[in-house]
């Protein structure tokens, strides 16, 4: 018998191609599009922010306005406008309120980078608002997909305030995390503003510190979890990795499951790519070495086609192990490489990154900033592509390098460890080389061990880079993975009652 078509509820703070800050938007445009592809029904919902252009996307308004409780402070109203995820039908609902969304500023934080004062209020009123537009649309769905912090309300919602709903009297509810790091953590008088009861403002579920934390809270209310790893699932259930939150993860271990992200091969792909200099294939390489000339003659290096070239597209802050390549740096550049990097972060990795072509200008090129097209120029042209993380909940510019023959050179964690198989010269397998302690010294000796394999052991690379072309980590398996889960958490609603 076919299984059943089952109705999602995907609720997100950002989504491409509408808006976008980090790698939640990648997920959240991608996912909805693949699993309607299989069949289900899914609607997405989006805060309708001040750079979303309604025209742009043919949005209509919906005549029905939202009347969204939100505790002390009253009813707040809501307009409602529906769109189409690009390229698909898959319906995108926008949540539209001037105050909370019309801001010229970041998503989530002013143009000088300090987080909106009232970010609390403003999640809260998106996450209640996707909750009633449920009611209004009288859309009863099969499970709401909740994604981080910012919409981590809405499992403590169902659970409490709108438990004897009969809109979702069987909805379950799945809650990703993407980046333990972000949790939400505001006063404690947030509480009188979710208006579900001081009693839930304990050690198990939203209190942590004297503080009210909507991730504690969706962890404990959500039906079931993910991360977006395999391993990342396991590392926030210890101290090192889970950001004071390890225990109580600990305790829903049974509900926990890591599911790889998915890769856009049709941006990312070196056969069609249209911001790199020359195409090629995992059958015909030719036109890689024509995108290292031009790699090298964009940062202003020698044309070497003989040398090694390592690239890095990264953010310059500490969680991408920016200190530990800081203190390799010089090591590294003893050998004979030629190093890039593209990338923009803490202002003392700016002067320290952009004053080493002073004093290498054959062996270094750095641009602090971001360019899509320069990152695509990087992953094309370098032969390795270096990812030293301190922790990585997925990653995927070591999916894309791979698939441009681009062999990765990272540290063993999160999502790195699960897609980057290491080189084993003794049976000729793997993908790339990867590295465990977060230190210069297994960072230089790693790229010292890439490096040897790129001059003395041709064979060993041709079927590495072979390999790694191979490797496809596509959204439709990724869907596949989610419609399970999905599925997993509706028994076990159905299952508790």
């Amino acid at each position: 018998m076919a299984e059943s078509r089952l109705k999602i509820l995907i609720v997100a703070s950002e989504a491409v191609p509408f808006v976008k800050e980090g790698g939640l938007a990648d997920v959240a445009g991608a996912l909805p599009a693949a699993l309607s592809e299989i069949g289900h029904d899914v609607r997405l919902v989006l805060p309708l922010y001040y750079q979303i252009d309604p025209r742009r996307y043919k949005l209509k308004a919906r005549k029905k306005r939202l009347s969204v409780p939100m505790g002390v402070i009253g009813t707040v109203e809501a307009s409602v406008m529906e769109g189409k995820l690009p390229g698909t039908q898959t319906t995108v609902y926008f949540i539209e309120n001037e105050y909370f969304f019309g801001r010229p500023g970041g998503l989530y934080s002013t143009a000088d980078g300090d987080g909106y004062m009232d970010n609390d209020n403003r999640f809260t009123f998106f996450s209640r608002a996707a909750i009633e537009l449920c009611r209004s649309l009288r859309f009863r769905p099969d499970c709401v997909h909740v994604n981080d912090w910012h919409t981590a309300a809405i499992p403590v919602f169902l659970n409490t305030a709108y438990k004897d709903d009969p809109v979702f009297s069987s909805t379950a509810t799945l809650l990703t995390i993407h980046n333990m790091l972000h949790q939400g953590e505001f006063y404690e008088g947030l509480m009188d503003v979710l208006g579900v009861g001081w009693e839930h403002f304990n050690y198990l579920e939203l209190e942590r510190d004297g503080k009210t934390n909507l991730l504690k809270g969706g962890i404990y209310h959500s039906t079931l979890i993910n991360t977006v790893s395999e391993s990342y699932a396991v590392e926030i259930q210890t101290p090192k990795f889970g950001a004071d939150l390890d225990g109580v993860l600990r305790d829903r271990a049974a509900d926990l499951y890591g599911v790889l992200n998915g890769v856009d091969y049709e941006n990312w792909n070196p056969e069609t790519d249209s911001h790199i200099s020359a195409n090629y294939s995992i059958d015909n390489l030719a036109g890689k070495a024509l995108c290292k000339a031009d790699l090298q003659k964009v940062f202003g290096l020698p044309q070497r086609p003989d040398v090694p070239v390592i690239g890095l597209v990264t953010r310059l802050v500490k969680q991408k192990g920016i200190d530990i390549l800081a203190e390799a740096i010089y090591g590294i550049l003893e050998l004979d490489v030629q190093v890039v990097l593209l990338g923009t972060g803490e202002v003392w990795a700016h002067f320290f990154f952009g004053d080493i072509p002073n004093l290498h200008k054959d062996k270094f090129g750095c641009y602090i900033g971001y360019s899509n097209t320069l990152a695509h120029k990087i992953e094309a042209g370098s032969d390795f592509f270096l990812m030293p993380s301190r922790f990585e909940p997925c990653g995927l510019n070591q999916m894309y390098s791979m698939r441009y023959g681009t062999l990765p050179i990272v540290r063993a964690i999160g999502g790195l460890n699960d897609t980057v198989e290491n080189l084993s010269e003794l049976d000729n397998t793997g993908t790339g080389f990867k590295f465990y302690d977060l230190t210069a010294d297994a960072l230089i000796n790693t790229v010292k061990w890439a490096v040897y394999t790129y001059y003395n052991r041709k064979d060993l690379m041709e079927c590495l880079i072979q390999r790694a072309m191979s490797k496809r980590f596509t959204w439709a398996a990724a869907a596949r993975q989610y419609e399970g889960l999905y599925r997993r958490a509706i028994e076990k609603k159905n299952h508790e009652g």
